[in-house]
């Protein structure tokens, strides 16, 4: 008799029922299983698995719930194990779909002409995936909506020249980064751009040594270069003290960066306020060059002599008419013998406008003349004294020598100092000790006038000229050599400077030790 196959169907549709549970806990089977139950078994298990795949999918009804057992069934036919639901293997993730870029940034106008925008701008904030392909610029007129692509391919650079365009149109410009998903959002300049000169306010660079008065001499050239910036090019205008220029004497060249102002051969007549304009439409830059043209001053205007006594003659001038176009640093006076006319200068570089000229020699007569000093030089001509000085010469009654006029030489006296002194000693005897057989010296030094005489004594004896001892008296500085002393030769020396106007002494102690070497020790 074939085995029932309802307690199967029953197991599989429980197993429909709870497919979340992945792995269902068995239960333990019946110690007697007929094996008839093997195939239905096979067969709930291919049935099972589709269950498990769809969500809560209902079993089949129909045959299978006729065939279904009565609930009295035995207790031995006990469903068998089901085996666990493999899950299929998943398909392959399919990749994102491609995203534009975001806008690209900050997007300004470099440079703009009559003819040409210069544009410039950042990468995109945030890129993606997809990378970058590139750029596009679009442009369009004020008051049109089409837009014209300025590059035909691509750009990967952060800046583009858009070129050939009209003077005075008003453009609407933007930028459009470009990538596998698409265009991006634009980036749009915010107000149109006028397609014209963009005005750069004038500047003129002044170098640094034009700020002050500069200063040249005649006959010399001058070549100023005055550099200056602007947009567009500036107008350049050139006036001297308010008039235009003389171009028959002063050449200017202008270029696209700087102006130069050129003068071969420099006179006088060229020094002056010079003023240079650089203009753009409206703007406009001024600078003053101040040029000064110096020259040798003329001479003083006159001088003349307005005394003369003794040996001396005093002397007056005025400035010179023409100064050089400078200020005047000094003068030079000059005299001269009428035996010899030979001029001889006696000042230089003074800045009076008086003086006196002294140690004249007497019985010559004497002419003077004044030249004018500026920072050029000295002038080439001079103002000369119309006078004549004469230092005259007489005979003194009661010198008996030739002298000038109502001059009479007295010699001064003068009363003699009186140098006497006693003596006095300046440097005393110190106290020494000496070693036997070793030479030594006792120093002092003493002054007085007349020149003092010095005696040594050792212990209130005169030395006199003992051969062991050695006396010196140098300027003053009294020296005794005592020549390899005993013991004996110690005591009390003295040194004593006397002359007419008294005396003077001075002693100290003198100590002579005997030298004990260890071998002396140990043999005692």
């Amino acid at each position: 008799m074939p085995a029932k196959p309802a307690p199967i169907k029953k197991s599989a549709k429980k197993a429909a029922e709870k497919p979340a549970e992945t792995e269902p806990v068995p239960e333990a089977p019946p110690a007697e299983a007929p094996a008839a139950e093997a195939p239905p078994t096979e067969a709930a298990s291919s049935e099972t698995a589709p269950a498990a795949d769809g969500a809560e999918a209902p079993a089949p009804e129909g045959p299978a719930d006729e065939a279904a057992p009565p609930t009295d069934a035995p207790a031995e036919a006990a469903p068998v194990e089901t085996a666990p639901a493999e899950e299929p293997p998943k398909p392959p993730t399919p990749p994102p779909p491609a995203v534009p870029t975001s806008a690209p940034q900050s997007l300004t106008v470099e440079d703009v002409n009559d003819t040409s925008v210069t544009l410039k701008w950042r990468s995109p904030e945030t890129i993606g995936d997809s990378g970058l392909d590139g750029y596009t610029v679009e442009y369009s007129k004020e008051g049109f909506s089409d837009w014209v692509v300025a590059n035909t391919k691509l750009t990967m650079s952060n800046s583009f020249v858009i070129k050939d365009l009209t003077t005075g149109d008003m453009l609407n410009i933007r930028v459009v980064a470009v990538n596998a998903g698409g265009r991006s959002e634009p980036a749009t300049l915010a107000e149109p751009v006028p397609i014209r000169e963009i005005v750069d306010r004038p500047r003129i660079r002044m170098p640094r040594f034009l700020r002050s008065r500069y200063i040249k001499q005649v006959g010399e050239q001058i070549n100023l270069v005055i550099p200056f910036c602007g947009k567009p090019k500036p107008v350049i205008s050139w006036t001297k003290d308010g008039q235009p220029l003389d171009t028959k004497k002063v050449n200017i060249r202008n270029s696209d960066k700087d102006s130069i102002l050129f003068i071969r051969k420099a006179e006088r007549d060229d020094s002056g306020n010079y003023e240079m304009s650089v203009k753009v439409d409206s703007f406009e830059d001024k600078a003053i060059i101040i040029i000064q043209i110096v020259d040798l001053p003329g001479p003083p205007a006159s001088i003349k002599m307005v005394d003369t006594w003794g040996f001396n003659a005093a002397l007056e001038w005025t400035p010179p008419k023409d100064n050089g176009n400078t200020g005047i640093t000094g003068y030079t006076i000059q005299k001269a013998d009428k035996k010899t006319g030979e001029w001889f200068t006696v000042l230089e570089h003074y800045h009076r406008l008086n003086a006196t000229v002294s140690d004249l020699i007497m019985g010559n007569s004497y002419a003077f003349r004044a030249f004018a000093e500026n920072k050029v030089g000295i002038s080439e001509a001079a103002a000369v004294t119309k006078e004549v000085a004469h230092i005259q010469k007489t005979v003194s009654a009661e010198v008996g020598v030739s002298c000038p006029v109502g001059i009479v030489y007295k010699p001064p006296e003068y009363k003699e100092h009186d140098f006497s002194e006693a003596p006095k000693f300046t440097a005393a005897l110190s106290d020494r000790a000496a070693t036997v057989g070793y030479t030594t010296k006792l120093l002092c030094a003493v002054r007085g006038s007349p020149k003092p005489k010095i005696e040594w004594m050792k212990n209130q004896m005169i030395i006199g000229d003992d051969p062991k001892y050695r006396q010196i008296n140098n300027q003053g500085v009294c020296s005794l050599e005592i020549r390899k002393p005993c013991s004996f030769d110690g005591g009390v020396y003295t040194c004593r400077a006397k002359n007419a106007l008294g005396e003077a002494t001075v002693a100290c102690k003198l100590q002579v030790k005997q030298v004990i070497f260890q071998d002396d020790k140990e043999k005692k």
